[in-house]
């Protein structure tokens, strides 16, 4: 019988030893393994490692079968590499002392493609299925769309129907739809979207997170856990371009835990891929971001895929985000969401500006759309921001706008009652930022805006006409472009306007002139928009020339 434990400390070794070729963030991980088996020998260490419960897994694991491909058609079982067996023995190995659960209740693997990482949570998924002891266990394949949701639990399907001994030996069922144990309830299936209030997971599945806008999946299936005693969310994904998306921000905190600056006990995080200096067109990084190379994905495939996206642009986003687990931006996009998000001070609140001047730009909508306000602020060397949004409950409610209502529920978006957009209550709040701020101008396009520009004017605002042209709109939308990239456009952190700003690509097509647009319909820019409509008003203070009688050592000279 295999030692798998031997064989995960050697895996851990030979990464912290130079010996396998690894990112920082795998050598990371796998020194905190190693680290803690030093560290369980300290009667205050929390947590103590279960030889028996890791094997016992591992062995399940490599008694189911292949499902596609040679390996299917010689009946062969699956063989774990060096690093499956490493994140097997680490997820079901570390127990709590106090109470002899497992400690990882959360698992983040980032893996590129063809790396098997389906065949082996579909795996696990059988295992806590039928073997984990888990009385009525639930256990749901969860994505955004049916044929992704299937993609772990075809699979797992598969391989029960070839395993009459697993299906005899727990009274597995396997129907069309799902996987049961009928002696006590237990169950596996594949679930889009949202599993529902009446859902317990003791093991949920999400699968290419990076493909979903908001955490509303992930965050409904883990609240659902609070009846199991040792439940475990599995995230198994690909890097992708929404770094607006919640995929990204888990990878980002899981980092910070694997550096040491963020307290996570209950996170196991595997990040395969390439370091930031690495040169994504050198060959030897092939086999540091994908550590099944030569098994399941083939050498030949990933030089020829390398060779393909250096000679056509096109294709190298796809690879560096399928193969090499980089992040990208969608190739349209204008600003680099990245250094926006770099430039984040969740501390910063308007509170701190009360009083102070500041410039609002307003994009108004439709009546059943989105409507942004902006109000940005000088600070330090650049300019602060803060978005305020307003949208109809019915235009919230609709099933494809789920992020509009995580947005709502967290505070960052207002809903207006009914199915329009009533201007009165957006009118109200930016009567009350003129008693808060010293609001120099309200920047208003005319579009839809004028009947509350001209009460705006009543109340004695200064309402400055913006016209959203690509004359008007070119320099606060390339000055934005700079501010981003020079780390000077400060904001609290809010995903509603990163996630605009991400839409934002540049609507002309030829000349110098550039205008914010958007490629459809449902990626709204109005975020963006207010905000280049109040720095297009900013920016003339710095086009004014300068006066001579400014200066106090000017003296007139005649003759």
């Amino acid at each position: 019988m295999t030692d798998y434990i031997a064989v995960a400390e050697r895996y851990a070794r030979d990464v912290t030893g130079g010996k396998i070729a690894a990112s920082k963030y795998i050598k990371l991980a796998c020194q905190r393994h190693l680290d803690d088996l030093d560290w369980q020998e300290d009667d205050g260490f929390a947590y103590r490692f279960d030889a028996k419960a890791a094997s016992k897994v591992c062995a399940f694991v490599e008694l189911m079968p292949h499902t596609k491909g040679k390996w299917a058609r010689e009946r062969k079982t699956l063989i774990m590499e060096p690093w499956q067996v490493f994140m097997t023995v680490c997820l079901f190995g570390w127990m709590r002392r106090k109470d002899n659960t497992r400690r990882f209740r959360r698992f983040l693997l980032l893996v590129p493609r063809k790396n098997g990482k389906s065949a082996w949570a579909a795996a696990i998924g059988l295992y806590m299925l039928c073997a984990d002891g888990e009385y009525g266990a639930e256990v749901y394949s969860g994505a955004r769309n049916e044929k992704q949701a299937w993609e772990v639990f075809k699979p797992a399907k598969l391989m029960a129907k070839k395993t009459p001994q697993l299906l005899n030996h727990f009274g597995v069922d396997v129907n069309a739809s799902n996987i049961s144990i009928i002696g006590n309830g237990s169950k596996f299936e594949p679930i889009i979207g949202d599993p529902g209030d009446g859902a317990s997971p003791s093991l949920a599945i999400v699968d290419e997170y990076h493909e979903h806008d908001t955490n509303k999946l992930f965050d409904t299936m883990e609240t659902g856990m609070g009846a199991r005693d040792q439940p475990l969310m599995l995230v198994i994904t690909t890097a992708g371009d929404n770094i607006a998306g919640p995929c990204y921000e888990m990878q980002q905190d899981a980092q910070r835990m694997l550096e040491g600056t963020r307290q996570d006990d209950e996170l196991l995080a595997l990040i395969y891929g390439v370091d930031e200096n690495d040169d994504w067109t050198d060959p030897a990084i092939l086999r540091k971001a994908n550590p099944n190379m030569g098994v399941s994905v083939g050498e030949d495939f990933l030089l020829a895929r390398q060779k393909d996206a250096m000679s056509t642009p096109r294709k190298a986003g796809v690879f560096k985000t399928k193969h090499l687990n980089m992040w990208v931006q969608s190739r349209s996009a204008y600003y680099n969401v990245q250094r926006f998000m770099e430039a984040a001070q969740p501390e910063l609140s308007l509170e701190q500006f009360l009083g102070k001047e500041c410039i609002i730009g307003v994009d108004l909508a439709e009546k059943r759309d989105l409507t942004a306000i902006e109000l940005v602020f000088r600070h330090g060397d650049g300019f602060a921001r803060f978005g305020r949004y307003y949208a109809p409950e019915e235009t919230i409610e609709q099933p494809e706008n789920e992020h509009f209502r995580v947005w709502r529920d967290t505070g960052q978006l207002i809903q207006i009652d009914g199915a329009v957009i009533d201007q009165r209550e957006i009118l109200e709040d930016i009567m009350q930022d003129l008693e808060r701020f010293d609001v120099r101008e309200v920047s208003f396009d005319p579009w839809h805006s004028r009947q509350m520009a001209v009460e705006l004017m009543d109340a004695g605002a200064n309402v400055i006409e913006y016209r959203g042209s690509p004359s008007n709109m070119n320099e606060p939308m390339r000055e934005m472009d700079k501010l981003i990239a020079e780390g000077k456009l400060y904001h609290d952190g809010g995903a509603a306007f990163t996630w605009m700003l991400s839409n934002v690509v540049n609507g002309t097509r030829a000349g110098e002139l550039h205008r914010p647009a958007k490629e459809r319909a449902e990626n709204k820019i109005d975020g963006p928009v207010a905000c280049m409509l109040a720095l297009g008003r900013w920016m003339l203070d710095e086009a004014a020339p300068s006066s001579p009688w400014d200066d106090e050592t000017f003296e007139l000279v005649v003759g």
